[in-house]
């Protein structure tokens, strides 16, 4: 299509779209996205300890994690000690049979982990099991 200007010159429209704004923009967000996506599926990091006997849950409940720094979570919400009992009882719902898993890191001292136990017992909670990494059998592996 062209186009007659006032001095009586043809002009040509600009018939290409330039996309180097658009490549650009889509390039930081790209980055973007590649920079927080980890950031969003991150949960709280804790080193299992190894057993031989492991048994597969197939349904979470209530799930008690001791990071490395000895911090205390209820799923990814952290609690105060001195709330755990009443926090695992409300989500609970009243029904203390339902398991409740503990995930402790292996640099957390026993002491902390027998604290969060006692915790447990003095809220009437008796179905806890401790969460673990299958030990790897095989010959030459660790």
């Amino acid at each position: 299509m062209a186009f007659t200007s006032p001095k009586g010159t043809t002009q040509t429209s600009l018939s290409e779209i330039n996309v180097t704004p658009f490549v650009d923009v889509m390039l930081v967000l790209l980055v973007i996205f590649m920079l927080t996506a980890p950031i969003l599926q991150s949960g709280i990091e804790v080193n299992l300890p190894k057993t031989r006997t492991v048994k597969v849950v197939k349904s979470e409940k209530v799930v008690i994690t001791i990071d490395k720094a000895q911090n205390l979570y209820i799923g990814n919400n952290p609690v105060n000690i001195h709330a755990l009992g009443t926090m695992v009882q409300q989500k609970l719902n009243g029904d203390l049979n339902t398991p409740v898993y503990i995930r402790a890191d292996e640099a957390v001292p026993f002491g902390t982990f027998a604290t969060v136990m006692d915790a447990l017992k003095q809220a009437n909670v008796t179905n806890v099991s401790i969460v673990t990494r299958p030990l790897n059998t095989t010959k030459g592996s660790e």
